[in-house]
């Protein structure tokens, strides 16, 4: 009789087993990612890597918010604001690794959850929540060529920050010069809100040019935040390149390797002589009103002046232009008499202005006069390239 009660309390036993593990249908362990974690023996072999992690605090907005999966593929994952707003995002082919593919605000909060299942189809669920920085201050840049412009062989990509920045490796690793076909360059600061790109040599003409600046929720260090990225593209025309001799009195022209043109000139005089080196051209005026005041000299002194110019083209910030000077013609071809530009006749300018834009070369020799600064408008070609590439911190 005793061993038949222990045959009976074994089999109720049994009983009681069988009838826990019924309590859990099959359909609710499929829909119960969680559930079914905890239920079976084996942890999930698939692991799951949030980035931000969990609790981050001051997290950059620029900054690439992902979920990536080891030993599994991920199934579902979301990026949620405070205010229940869904950042869009997407998965790479594999499965393996999302991203989100908008920014985020600043002194905002999200949850970020992933999903994820193994090769067993074993579940995995995980979630961080991370607020965004607050900026103490943002900058803004602004590139010196407009969109969609075609530039001569010397342009430069000069880009003016509106305020200091501390952390130039990191502004540098958001700025992305894309050359077709491809161009070796690099970066200079020339002050901590100032930085060029520019080719090692003169570009080829065709080539194909874009700068990518993401800036936006970069931290650049001291609480400063890049406030929006800027997109510009050009394209090198053909080749146009002047050169400008003072003890001749001459510049010639060349376009695509072929001279094209000569043309009779005026330099600046003993006591105004012109800098020497390469220009770049910065941009024509029509109708230009040329001010001595505007550099330090009275418009009554002896050598002050202020006279509206019908043609003119900006070679330097100093004030150095090539200009129509039909009060100089007799003097061109034959003699220095100006300020420092470079005269010529009003036709002789209307063509030279017709046939160049901005980025073209005038390089100017035996003028008598300094070696031109290398920051004194587009002539960043008068420093040596290996001085140039110290100047950046890429």
């Amino acid at each position: 009789m005793r061993n038949a009660r222990r045959i009976g309390l074994a089999a109720l036993g049994m009983c009681l087993v069988i009838a826990g593990c019924a309590t859990v249908t099959h359909a609710e362990v499929n829909n119960s990612p969680d559930v079914v974690s905890q239920l079976t023996p084996d942890r999930p072999s698939v692991s799951l890597t949030l980035t931000p992690s969990p609790k981050s605090h001051d997290v950059a907005p620029g900054r690439a918010v992902t979920a990536t999966a080891e030993g599994g593929t991920l199934t579902k994952v979301t990026l949620i604001g405070a205010d229940g707003t869904a950042v869009k995002g997407s998965l790479t082919d594999n499965r393996t690794t999302w991203r989100a593919g908008q920014k985020l605000g600043f002194g905002k909060t999200y949850t970020l959850t992933a999903r994820a299942v193994d090769d067993d189809g074993q579940r995995l669920v995980k979630r961080s929540r991370f607020t965004t920085a607050v900026p103490s201050r943002q900058v803004s840049v602004w590139p010196a060529v407009e969109d969609g412009a075609t530039v001569g062989v010397g342009m430069p990509i000069s880009l003016q920050f509106s305020g200091p920045v501390a952390n130039k490796a990191v502004v540098e690793r958001t700025l992305h010069v894309k050359t077709s076909p491809q161009t070796t360059g690099d970066f200079h600061w020339f002050s901590d809100s100032w930085v060029v790109w520019r080719p090692k040599e003169h570009w080829q003409p065709g080539t194909k040019v874009t700068l990518d600046a993401e800036i936006y929720g970069r931290h650049f260090g001291n609480g400063v935040y890049g406030a929006q990225d800027v997109s510009t593209d050009m394209t090198i025309g053909r080749q146009v390149v002047a050169v400008a001799n003072g003890k001749t009195h001459q510049m010639n022209v060349w376009i695509n390797g072929k001279k094209v043109k000569r043309i009779p000139i005026s330099m600046g005089d003993r006591k105004h002589p012109t800098p020497h080196g390469t220009y770049g051209v910065m941009g024509e005026y029509h109708n230009y009103t040329m001010d001595s005041s505007t550099y330090g000299v009275p418009v009554k002194s002896p050598d002050g002046y202020k006279i509206k110019i019908k043609l003119a083209t900006r070679m330097s910030y100093s004030g150095i232009f090539y200009h129509s000077a039909p009060w100089s013609v007799a003097d061109q071809g034959h003699r220095n008499v100006s300020h420092g530009c470079i005269n010529m006749s009003t036709a002789d300018a209307r063509w030279l202005m017709r046939n160049s834009k901005l980025g073209d070369l005038i390089t100017v020799v035996k003028s008598g006069g300094e070696r031109l600064e290398p920051t004194d408008g587009f002539s960043f070609w008068q420093m040596p390239w290996q001085k140039w590439r110290n100047g950046g911190v890429s």
